[in-house]
């Protein structure tokens, strides 16, 4: 399982505002380069969004569903990449102090990634996170007041 969590100096109300816009999913989710509307109301469960996913040469689609919202503090989400399999995403937002405490649980659920589930793939988990958290820490630092 690979959870890690980074400190964001701005409230969860802000935190929550860039969460909850899921054309923005792109500009802090390492990996995807584009992201737009699909079904029903971002981020309310059932909701989802599509977008592009780039590795070098290489795209392929994929599309996140929100299986829990619990605003302001809890998205779960369920990312779907065809043949790959799915993944639990769940973000949890806790105040702390005035800044937020944001923490990240992702891993394989259905699929061959699910199926082979090890330590390297919580390695490579952790490697992106550690790209992906300080990056929405700097999207929400620049953009709330």
């Amino acid at each position: 399982m690979a959870v890690r969590h980074q400190l964001i100096k701005r409230p969860p109300e802000a935190v929550w505002a860039v969460l909850g816009d899921g054309s923005r999913y792109s500009d802090w989710v390492v990996g995807t380069s584009s992201s737009r509307q699909k079904d029903g109301d971002w981020p309310k469960a059932g909701s989802a969004i599509e977008y592009t996913v780039r590795l070098g040469p290489y795209t392929a689609e994929g599309e996140t569903v929100v299986r829990l919202h619990e605003p302001p503090r809890c998205l779960e989400l369920e990312a779907k990449m065809g043949a790959l399999g799915t993944a639990r995403i769940a973000i949890e937002v806790r105040p702390w102090g005035d800044e937020t405490l944001v923490i990240v649980d992702e891993h394989p659920l259905r699929g061959p990634g699910g199926l082979l589930h090890n330590a390297a793939v919580d390695a490579l988990l952790q490697l992106r996170h550690r790209a992906m958290l300080p990056r929405l820490a700097a999207l929400v630092e620049r953009e709330a007041p």
